[in-house]
């Protein structure tokens, strides 16, 4: 037998090599601008069959990657010349609404999670796009439409099933292998292939409030700073993103604004359509805008809402960093960089962290950049074709460079961090990064699993 005969007498799933049928669908990842050739892809189907692909790819010496929703900016999730777990198989999610206790396979995506909640007005924190994957989001954090409200997606975990670089699938939870269990909790996937989320869940929807108010380039400033007054006074029932885009060419946006660049307050209530409604008032009063949109939606459609700007095969590229508040400075540079875009697709999105994300310890968890109250901004390249993905990754890079002088140092979020450099992912971690050095030696001494925003082993 080849060796990857052996692969395959080995799982219960599929073993798909170059030239077999649905290997270039498998290899294919969400951001086109990277392009990988495994030499080989699993799809487990059991936690075992993850255990076997793991313990015959450090045999080998393959190097591993782990494909969930194949949402890695960096492309990690699929690697040349190695070997791709492909998770998608593991994507069953079963609810128990009596304990409020999802379990999620680590192959699910968001829209398999919410689906199934909803279908009990039960949510868990968790991302904006549903095409992205539970997994790979919750590692880093997860952060989403209801963080103010109940957290970042780890704050809500309760357990995992998790096969580490040795080949053991351990569970780790508060009471068992509770090191290993802080460590997942935003340590990202440096510890092993989690097959199994189990999460608490919350009371949302199926009903939301949503609102959309938009206003040109000129009054950018004025728009940064109404946000500034308002965001922090709302309650955690209310959430705000700050959206620098062009607007859609939508039915509800007048002919003459589609495309055109501009800033957006997109404003989500969980709470009752007055409270909404009044923050909606609030804010057309002080400024109105050139058009807005308000509508209840399921919550289901609120979480599809940004799907199909960020659909699979485009070039993206990303930069994020924290801000302790919208200074005066930091709006200055906001507004100056933003229209420098070529792309009508790329974007730069602000939302506050403050309530639930904030009433979290710092070292409870292993997540990165502290747990203060402040604004997450991202600055997004999305080109549909390649040609104008260069000058669109350096417009990224100059607008992060800009606003550094009014960020909370270099770190970021590390689930945005399109490429892992070591200083970077270092000053994220801050002092959580030796105990993450001391974890990754205890289950990963040898960095099988290094394709990741990287915790070197400490040896």
């Amino acid at each position: 037998m080849t060796d990857f005969d052996e692969l395959r007498a080995a799982l219960s799933g599929r073993v798909i090599t170059p030239g077999e049928d649905g290997y270039d669908d498998l290899r294919r990842l969400w951001n086109a601008a990277h392009d990988r050739r495994p030499a080989v892809i699993a799809q487990p189907r059991t936690a075992e069959d993850v255990q076997a692909a793991v313990r015959f790819g450090v045999a080998q010496g393959l190097e591993l990657a782990v494909r969930g929703g194949s949402h890695s900016l960096s492309g990690a999730s699929s690697v040349d010349d190695g070997l791709m777990i492909d998770l998608s198989l593991l994507n069953t999610v079963t609810v128990d609404p009596e304990t409020r206790r999802a379990r999620v396979g680590g192959g699910a995506k968001l829209a398999d999670l919410d689906a199934a909640t909803q279908a009990h007005g039960l949510a868990v924190p968790a991302g904006m796009i549903s095409h992205t994957g539970v997994g790979g989001l919750t590692l880093g954090g997860g952060m989403g439409w209801l963080t103010r409200k109940f957290g970042l997606s780890i704050d809500n975990l309760e357990s995992v099933r998790i096969v580490t670089a040795d080949g053991s699938i351990l569970r780790a939870a508060e009471d068992e292998n509770p090191d290993l269990f802080w460590a997942v909790r935003g340590g990202g996937g440096n510890f092993g292939v989690v097959t199994e989320f189990e999460f608490r869940l919350h009371e949302a929807g199926p009903m939301v409030q949503y609102g959309l108010q938009f206003w040109g380039l000129e009054q950018g400033a004025d728009v940064l700073r109404l946000a500034r007054e308002l965001i922090p006074a709302l309650p955690p029932e209310i959430n705000v993103v700050i959206a620098c885009l062009n607007a859609p060419p939508a039915p509800f946006v007048p002919e003459q604004h589609h495309f055109q660049q501009g800033y957006g307050l997109v404003v989500v209530g969980f709470g009752s359509p007055e409270q909404h409604g009044e923050v909606l008032e609030r804010i057309r009063t002080a400024l109105p805008p050139l058009f807005e949109f308000a509508s209840p939606m399921p919550y289901v459609a609120l979480q599809q809402t940004l799907d199909e700007p960020n659909r699979w095969g485009q070039y993206c590229y990303e930069r994020g960093s924290y801000l302790e508040d919208l200074s005066d400075g930091a709006i200055d540079v906001i507004t100056d960089q933003f229209p420098r875009k070529s792309s009508p697709l790329s974007i730069s999105l602000l939302y506050r962290l403050d309530h639930a994300y904030s009433a979290v310890p710092d070292d409870a968890t292993a997540f990165s950049g502290g747990r203060t109250d402040r604004y997450a901004i991202v600055m997004v390249a999305v080109c549909p074709t390649p040609e104008p993905y260069a000058a669109e990754r350096a417009w990224v890079r100059s607008f992060w460079d800009a606003l550094r002088p009014h960020t909370l140092g270099i770190g970021s979020y590390v689930n945005g961090m399109t490429e892992g450099d070591d200083d970077r992912i270092r000053a994220a971690y801050g002092d959580k990064y030796l105990r993450l050095q001391q974890l990754k030696a205890k289950y990963d001494p040898d960095n099988a699993f290094h394709r990741n925003q990287n915790i070197k082993p400490l040896l």
